[in-house]
């Protein structure tokens, strides 16, 4: 196992970058605590499997260090890390049994037979293929080779971390919550410190105590499932994480709150101190306010603070209602219960303030002493 440390860490494909946009991971610093299960959350494109195949050694950073436990890793050799990397499309040997494919990585680093069975019996154990160990890998499903693939990380014993890059797109969608909770349930087990990168934020929240959410070539938030849900940092986390993604809104500061599309918005005075605070040191007209969907309080009579909008579109998903609101110029998603009595027409939108998010600059801006 090991502490994972990425020091002002960047990387650029082009041989004479000019600026941010040429960069494929922008400058960072972040650790990956020994042990801890993470995930690392992005859309296609924002520099995932690169910052992954960094770490592992597969590539080299344009600029910055690497360090597991502290030593710089970036001149040793991927083999010499002592990673376990799982890829998207399953890696395994087809001419040789499950047995072998399990044991191969234990016979390179001349194990004794008798540890390289009883190792193999365990991680066969833990991931259903005893009775798969004498059959042939090019006989196997999908998702049998992904586990034989998960399966050859874990039973070396000098294993700092496991990486695995989208590790179950190939897997039919019915297995893959049987996967995930298996491999939530190996990191309890051996403790490993685990990176698992993904698209999909029901993977992420499933398998990772903490997310890094990545954004054009950086990691614009990384913390709980619940941080990410209730105080995204970024607009791109309020949008990205969540079904449908947080409501936002072009706004403009006033003496008392923030407007757009003629209507106010009241804020308390820490907000509107530190809203003002956070424009104006970079006179900035870039102002949003985001709400999530399922903090949106509705109501049928109008009340103080609330602001008339019409309900465009009802859809019913079972277990709740998603309401499209049209509020002045803007078109907000809204999530109530199930036995919500909606119907096309008017309604008064309540935003209650521990839930209304200003950013500034596309940031949060942060209330001190607030969970804002």
């Amino acid at each position: 196992m090991a502490e994972i440390q990425l020091k002002s860490l960047a990387h650029s494909y082009s041989n004479t970058p000019s600026g941010p946009e040429d960069y494929a991971i922008r400058r960072m610093n972040h650790t990956w605590e020994q042990g801890g299960a993470y995930a690392l959350l992005g859309p296609s494109g924002c520099g995932k499997s690169t910052l992954l195949n960094i770490i592992s050694g597969l590539l080299s950073p344009s600029e910055g260090e690497v360090l597991f436990d502290g030593v710089k890793v970036n001149e040793t050799d991927t083999r010499d890390r002592n990673i376990a990397q799982v890829f998207q499309f399953p890696v395994v040997y087809d001419s040789m049994t499950v047995f072998d494919n399990l044991a191969f990585p234990l016979r390179n680093q001349k194990v004794s037979e008798d540890k390289v069975k009883a190792k193999v019996a365990e991680v066969a154990d833990i991931l259903d293929l005893q009775d798969l160990l004498k059959r042939k890998a090019s006989n196997l499903t999908a998702d049998e080779k992904q586990k034989v693939s998960m399966g050859r990380g874990l039973v070396r014993d000098d294993v700092s971390a496991i990486l695995f890059d989208e590790p179950l797109t190939v897997i039919d969608p019915h297995l893959k919550w049987k996967l995930r909770r298996k491999l939530k349930q190996i990191h309890e087990q051996f403790n490993i410190t685990m990176v698992y990168v993904t698209h999909d934020q029901l993977e992420a929240s499933t398998f990772a105590d903490k997310i890094a959410v990545m954004y054009e070539g950086q990691v614009v938030q990384f913390g709980t499932p619940r941080e990410l849900f209730e105080q995204p940092a970024h607009t791109f986390v309020g949008y990205f994480i969540g079904s449908p993604g947080m409501n936002l809104i072009d706004v403009q500061l006033t003496e008392k709150g923030i407007q757009f599309d003629g209507m106010e918005l009241l804020l308390s005075d820490d907000l509107l101190q530190s809203l003002a605070s956070a424009s104006a040191s970079g006179s900035s007209t870039n102002i949003k306010a985001g709400i999530r969907p399922e903090f949106i309080c509705l109501q049928e009579q109008p009340m103080d603070g609330a602001l008339p909008c019409s309900v465009k579109h009802i859809e019913d998903l079972g277990t709740h209602k998603v309401l499209t609101l049209e509020l002045g110029k803007q078109s907000l998603k809204a999530i109530v219960d199930e036995d919500y009595q909606a119907t096309d027409g008017q309604v008064y939108a309540c935003f209650p303030e521990q839930w209304l998010k200003i950013y500034v600059d596309e940031y949060l801006v942060e209330v001190q002493g607030s969970e804002q």
